[in-house]
């Protein structure tokens, strides 16, 4: 059964409507009787290619096949969706891990050089309460001690 057919309803009706009816003037356009048989057999020939096509079974193959390939890409969507989640948290976690290694550098430079500060001060200390110690006498006595050690000459 064509689409006419389908659409006027008999395959009477369809010939109704694709055929002129007789007695009806044709149009003068197809006079000639070998046009008007290569239009016959082209009408002839869409017709039952239309049949052919529309009566030809429709398989479920196209339709799973349609629906593996979006089943697939939905996987893999998925699966770059996930590495990439997973991918940025081992990057902050990285990240994190070296600006505490590089806070903890630095926090240990500082105490190093504090550290020589104070062993500075402590040994400028040091060095003046030696100096201090090291005198026999204190420095507002030195004029006497010298006077003291003249006569014992």
């Amino acid at each position: 059964m064509s689409w006419m057919e389908r659409l006027a309803g008999t395959p009477e009706e369809a010939r109704a409507v694709t055929e002129p009816l007789e007695g009806e003037p044709q149009d003068p356009a197809i006079q000639d009787p070998a046009l008007e048989e290569a239009l016959k057999n082209f009408r002839m020939s869409v017709h039952a290619w239309s049949d052919a096509a529309y009566s030809r079974p429709r398989t479920k193959a196209q339709i799973v096949r349609h629906r593996s390939w979006r089943l697939a890409v939905g996987w893999a969507l998925a699966g770059v969706l996930m590495a990439g989640g997973v991918s940025g948290g081992m990057f902050e976690r990285h990240r994190k891990i070296e600006h505490a290694r590089i806070a903890a550098a630095r926090l240990a430079e500082q105490q190093k050089v504090l550290r020589e500060q104070q062993a500075k001060e402590e040994e400028d200390l040091l060095a003046k309460v030696d100096s201090d110690v090291s005198r026999q006498v204190p420095s507002a006595m030195e004029p006497l001690a010298q006077l003291m050690d003249d006569e014992a000459k």
